[in-house]
């Protein structure tokens, strides 16, 4: 019999009545793991600050909870995609700083989740050409630091950014308000699909889940989190984007507004954002860097990224080739089956590839050129 995984119990947790993400984390911190909190008798759990008698009377349904969780984690990994706990090492680092950062993340995709420089950027539904352009230009300024560029996948600014970001060879990140098999809108299925292969896309909820209007703020919290700046591009003076900005701000994150026209409905939002004191005014893609203390990289450095490549071997070269095509990365498997090269020699390959310091690895098993 198969041993029960800690994603397991973390996820049989969550679903048991009462537990919330922050109560979670209390247990398990407490209890030194979520397979210890199933194994914690009662009158010990009614000690811990928070849970009280009723809920720690939980303990005889628990494990009940078990197959449930076991065949959501099946159901997942013949979808495509994973369950990452905010235990894993693969967890968002800036995400799990949120006191209500969520137990666990479905994923689907080859993206870097602690890319050392991550920026959302959100807005209005109704995008003008104006506020399309500006996109264009912040992160063709941005570009080679090579950020992760997160967003919501919702019509307007969001997918805009999305589009842009693939275009611009950086790796992007949907944030879903619904289950991983839920695209909403459905109209950007196509995009979400050239996502996965370049980025990923993520949710706190389970296979299945329809877009809901209350899963809306929940998935606003992750894109505040997970960041190190919000950028608001156009946002009517109410709207998600402003309680994006608002709950990036009340994380600790840095928030940045396009100023707009003064009679123009789409700049409200960004306006009151700077005049509040919310937002830092945002007039030039190099701010960005500059406030966020990126480290300088030049013009002429992002050129000498170029390496020789005149000794590889054939199948080495193939392997280049191919990771060169893909600035953001592959997946081994993803590489494997591009390449054509059988997983064990690719291994082999990829070593050696490392050793001779023409590529870098990253979490999750991705290849990229250096």
């Amino acid at each position: 019999m198969n041993e029960v995984s800690e994603t397991t119990y973390i996820l049989a947790l969550q679903s048991a009545n009462g537990i919330g993400n922050v109560l979670l984390k209390q247990l398990v911190s407490y209890c030194g793991s979520a397979r210890e909190v199933f194994n914690t008798q009662a009158k010990t759990l009614e000690k811990i600050p928070g849970i009280g008698v009723k809920l720690s009377s939980m303990s005889v349904e628990l494990n009940s909870l078990l197959p449930k969780a076991e065949s959501q984690i099946e159901k997942v990994g013949k979808y495509g995609g994973e369950i990452i706990p905010y235990t894993s090492a693969l967890y968002p680092i800036k995400l799990r700083q949120i006191n209500d950062c969520p137990a666990v993340l479905y994923s689907k995709g080859n993206w870097d989740t602690n890319n050392p420089r991550v920026i959302s950027i959100v807005g209005t539904r109704s995008a003008t050409d104006y506020g399309k352009k500006i996109v264009e230009e912040i992160l063709d300024g941005i570009k080679k630091y090579n950020p992760l560029v997160v967003s919501g996948l919702a019509y307007g600014i969001d997918i805009h950014a999305h589009k842009i970001a693939l275009k611009s060879g950086l790796q992007t990140v949907g944030v879903l308000g619904s289950g991983l098999d839920v695209i909403y809108p459905k109209l950007h299925a196509k995009i979400a699909s050239k996502m996965v292969d370049q980025g990923g896309l993520i949710t706190e909820l389970p296979l299945g889940t329809k877009p809901d209007a209350p899963h809306f703020p929940m998935r606003n919290r992750i894109i505040a989190g997970m960041s190190d700046a919000v950028i608001v591009v156009e946002a009517a003076e109410k709207g998600g984007a402003l309680i994006t900005a608002e709950l990036a701000s009340g994380y600790g994150r840095d928030v940045f507004a396009i100023p707009g026209n003064l009679h123009s409905s789409f700049s409200e939002g960004c306006n009151k954002l700077i005049r509040n004191h919310t937002a830092n005014i945002l007039t030039s893609p190099d701010d960005i860097p500059y406030l966020l203390n990126w480290p300088e990289i030049s013009d002429g450095e992002e050129k000498e990224k170029e390496v020789d490549i005149s000794n590889l071997a054939p199948e080495e070269l193939r392997v280049y080739s191919i990771l060169s095509e893909n600035q953001s990365g592959l997946q081994i498997d993803n590489l494997a089956i591009q390449t054509k090269i059988e997983l064990p020699i690719l291994a082999g390959i990829l070593l050696n590839l490392e050793f001779l310091n023409k590529i870098i690895s990253l979490p999750g098993k991705i290849y990229k050129i250096r």
